[in-house]
């Protein structure tokens, strides 16, 4: 199966500080490499058939950047910023079929390939997979977890499992919808009102990069 991702990366980052003060949060260096050079490295698979980026937040340092690489195609949102939810529909005509895949720019990961990780792991039966990590193997993170999953793998909302950010989700609910911006939530809870949402774990570590103070701890993962 090929598919198309989405990569989110026009949010301020405003708890980046000065560090986003010149350049969006998808940009912030660690360990010698920007985040979305990071996330973008498991995105080169042959079954990913294109990749679509959204931009808000200083948009032409990220689309100068972006000229690096000849088959990404931009999600403008300058006009306004939409969430995660909204930010998804508005790209559905450069993403093409449902599903796709989705992914945050804010984190970065030591193990195997978490996108293919999610692409090994979806069924056709599922509406949505969600790539969830272990509180012991998380990073820089401050919340209380996420999901549980149930016996066949279904999410039940709970301070367990965190969200990475990584998922692979069928978009047609998206029409439904009328807000221009939303959260994902919002899908996902149409999705787990019939017994379509799920989730399947990370076998590595990964952390959240939202504030300068988790850079040096990212890096510590990473064994640099």
């Amino acid at each position: 199966m090929t598919t198309s991702i989405m990569l989110f990366a026009a949010g301020k980052g405003t708890r980046m500080g000065d560090l986003v003060k010149d350049r969006p949060k998808p940009m912030v260096s660690v360990a010698g490499q920007m985040l979305l050079d990071h996330a973008l490295q498991f995105t080169q698979l042959p079954e990913i058939g294109r990749r679509v980026i959204n931009t808000h937040h200083h948009s032409e340092v990220l689309r100068n950047h972006l000229r690096n690489y000849d088959d990404i195609l931009i999600s403008d949102e300058t006009d306004m910023l939409r969430e995660t939810g909204g930010g998804l529909k508005k790209a559905l005509p450069l993403l093409g079929g449902s599903p796709v895949l989705t992914m945050n720019t804010d984190a970065v990961w030591c193990g195997p390939n978490p996108v293919q990780q999610v692409l090994g792991a979806w069924q056709d039966h599922m509406e949505a997979l969600l790539l969830l990590v272990p509180q012991s193997q998380a990073f820089g993170h401050k919340g209380k977890g996420d999901f549980d999953l149930d016996v066949d793998g279904r999410l039940i909302r709970a301070p367990g499992a965190i969200y990475t950010g990584i998922q692979m989700i069928r978009t047609e609910g998206l029409g439904t919808i009328a807000e221009t911006a939303f959260s994902l939530n919002r899908l996902w809870d149409q999705i787990a009102s019939r017994n379509g949402l799920y989730g399947t774990i990370y076998d590595g570590q990964w952390c959240d990069v939202g504030q300068p103070e988790s850079i040096p701890i990212a890096e510590s993962m990473l064994n640099v």
